[in-house]
């Protein structure tokens, strides 16, 4: 029976550290951004916090067989900066160092490849409080000493690494809209400051590995605003790929071209952040995979009539349709593979939240996923056999997960978690997926 995906696709899922590892005061870890912004009432749903999340520091044995046991190969994870280096700099926790070799070591055990996230936005407080986090260069320097140590520890058993994590996600959402800790509202000039300064730290995070551990692939996990043609007709694809340049030209494309392009410095104008000598060599050095982050898009159109002869359409009937749009999954692989021919693309997230519960039979029909990475995986299958180079695939999330600031409601995960006990269930998704990883069919 003929494959949707060829039998060396890498199949795997994703979490982050402050989602779902929890044990934050154990073994030395030091304090993060989140521990400070989870004590304002409000700023995370219902008050909850990231002291026990989904408890993976003390279950991640069991996480590691229900991978294998679903036939994954990959398990893309961060690394929590303030369980290896509580105060983000100097003295070193061997503590945390350990847990993470542990984890590695039972990975690789088990036939899945770990993939390392060096930073998905949980900040040591202390560079916070000393230094301003990312408004300041110290913190990048210090996100250089930090990715060096975490190479030298897990030397051979790491050979894929994203450097960091949505770039928006970084820099906006926690400094300039308050959304996220630390939960700051800066400026325009000091939010685009921020932004560059993020882009420095995944450069200088890859001059680091690529000296530390010069045989591993490097690359970054980044959610742009994708773009879908509103029809496959050369004005509108046109159209979309000039719309998400564009649209991204403070991050992907920034990295992806080495410099910011007029679009954006021109919108800026005084607000554009300071550049120093030799940032962009730093910040463009090419990268062995892109990973992206794929869950909607927007509409495109040729519209000879409108200033920049495109226009995006934003507003929809129902959020659902903002939610579902399975066609960002071909045409985000497809406009970047155009653009920029990266060496390699992984889809580093992809997935869909629900109010997930066991029924009385004990099991979890979340029938609405299924649904969702069925179509979403049908337009990956076409980027594939089109000759796009994507190598891979990791769902979001493993587990239900502290999603932020809104706390344990939405539930990601292939596995329903009991958040009281710790408990796994495997809901029908992860069957659904174990079948898909198995045939390499989409059915």
């Amino acid at each position: 029976m003929e494959r949707d995906f060829p039998e060396q696709f890498i199949w795997g899922s994703a979490t982050a550290s402050y989602q779902v590892e929890g044990g934050a005061h154990e073994d030395g870890k030091g304090p993060s951004v989140w521990t400070e912004f989870e004590k304002l009432p409000g700023a995370i749903l219902e008050n909850v916090t990231g002291d026990v999340a989904s408890n993976q520091y003390h279950c991640w044995p069991e996480d590691v067989r229900l991978m294998k046991q679903a036939g994954m190969n990959a398990y893309r994870f961060s690394l929590a900066w303030s369980r290896i280096m509580p105060e983000g700099k100097g003295a070193v926790n061997p503590k945390g160092l350990d847990y993470y070799k542990r984890l590695c070591d039972a990975l690789l055990g088990n036939g899945i490849e770990p993939y390392v996230t060096l930073y998905h936005w949980d900040l040591p407080l202390a560079l916070q409080k000393e230094y301003g986090g990312w408004e300041s260069r110290e913190t990048v320097r210090y996100f250089g000493e930090y990715a060096a140590c975490a190479a030298e520890a897990l030397g051979s058993r790491v050979r894929h690494y994203f450097t960091t994590n949505e770039f928006l996600g970084c820099t906006d959402q926690g400094y300039a809209n308050g959304l996220i800790a630390p939960g700051l509202r800066l400026s325009n000039k000091r939010r685009n400051q921020v932004r560059h300064h993020i882009l420095v730290a995944h450069g200088t995070a890859m001059q680091v590995l690529r000296s530390a551990v010069p045989d591993a692939k490097v690359g970054i996990a980044e959610n742009p605003i994708f773009m879908i043609p509103m029809m496959d007709r050369p004005e509108d694809v046109e159209a979309a790929k000039q719309a998400f340049r564009e649209t991204n030209a403070h991050f992907l494309t920034a990295v992806m071209e080495g410099g910011y392009p007029d679009c954006y410095l021109e919108k800026e104008k005084d607000d554009a952040p300071e550049v120093a000598d030799g940032d962009f060599k730093l910040i463009s050095a090419p990268m062995d995979f892109l990973g992206l982050n794929i869950y909607h898009g927007r509409m495109v159109r040729h519209a000879p009539d409108e200033p920049d002869k495109y226009k995006v359409y934003t507003e929809y009937r129902d959020d659902a349709s903002v939610l579902f749009q399975p066609a960002a999954m071909y045409w985000g692989c497809r406009l970047v593979q155009e653009l920029w021919h990266p060496k390699e693309l992984v889809i580093s997230e992809n997935g869909l939240s629900g109010n997930d519960r066991p029924e009385p039979d004990g099991k979890i029909y979340d029938l609405h996923r299924i649904k969702y990475m069925r179509e979403y995986l049908t337009q990956l299958s076409r980027a594939v056999r089109e000759g796009i180079p994507v190598k891979g695939y990791f769902h979001w999330s493993l587990l239900d997960n502290l999603e932020w600031c809104s706390g344990f409601r939405p539930r990601f995960g292939l596995i329903f978690v009991n958040y009281l006990t710790s408990e796994r269930i495997p809901k029908q998704s992860y069957h659904w997926y174990s079948d898909l990883i198995r045939t390499g069919r989409v059915s």
